[in-house]
This record gives structure tokens, sequence and C-alpha cells, in this order.
């Protein structure tokens, strides 16, 4: 995964309260995959 996408993931994981969903050994679609659902994640607890 790059860089940004890494920082990303970081952000969004802690923001949801998942820290497991970050690891330094993702390739960039499963970065990719898992900040999209984050984001969804997020996106739906906030529309509460």
């Amino acid at each position: 995964m790059t860089r940004a996408q890494a920082l990303r993931l970081r952000s969004l994981a802690e923001e949801a309260y998942q820290p497991n969903q970050y690891a330094r050994d993702l390739t960039s679609e499963e970065a990719e995959r898992r900040i999209g659902a984050l984001k969804a994640e997020i996106a739906l607890a906030d529309s509460f």
C-alpha cells in the first residue's frame, strides 16, 4: 500500500475503533477495500 493509503487507513481505523483493520503488509487493493468499508461504517454511524 502507498504511504497515503497507510495514513488514511490508520486514521479511519482509529476513528471507527477498529485498530485491527490496519496492517503494515497490505496490498494497495486490500487497503482500498478496507478504507472503503471503514468510510461506509463511519458514515452509517454518523447517520444516527
